[in-house]
């Protein structure tokens, strides 16, 4: 378990630097070339680093579900959506945002067992600590403007 949370905070914190990095890179181009660069140099980092690793398994893809290939697919959406987000929004409120509607997203398949994820309850406690989540980005929110309207 330990391990496996300290994967969770690295992707955290790898993600947002990430967000970061990318919000810059489409100050200088556009939002579809940021994607391509994002996705394609990612890919090629995965592709290199996966064959050294894993090797030609790397290219066994037997007992796939077909709709799983669409994944790329999505990579393209969240991105472009990221970056956009990011850019009208600052970073901080951004993410925060993205990080309460994956949440709440997560919360929502668990609980109905979509795609062959195994069903978790869903309980009051798992519900309210999505909305203080909420809550929390609203007081963000409100006291950042009251800071702003102070200056």
């Amino acid at each position: 378990m330990m391990i496996g949370l300290i994967f969770a905070v690295l992707t955290g914190c790898l993600v947002s630097l990430q967000n970061i990095f990318n919000s810059k890179v489409n100050e200088r181009i556009n939002t579809w070339t940021t994607t391509a660069l994002v996705l394609g140099m990612g890919f090629l980092a995965s592709f290199v680093i996966g064959f050294v690793f894993e090797g030609e398994q790397l290219f066994a893809l037997q007992n796939m579900k077909p709709w799983y290939w669409f994944s790329g697919l999505i990579g393209v959406g969240v991105v472009t959506c990221l970056v956009q987000g990011i850019r009208r929004l600052g970073p901080t409120y951004a993410i925060s945002i993205v990080l309460t509607a994956q949440l709440g997203t997560a919360l929502l398949w668990d609980s109905q067992g979509w795609l062959g994820i195994e069903k978790v309850a869903f309980t009051t406690n798992k519900g309210l600590g999505v909305l203080v989540i909420v809550c929390g980005i609203i007081v963000f929110k409100i006291s950042g403007a009251r800071k702003k309207a102070t200056a």
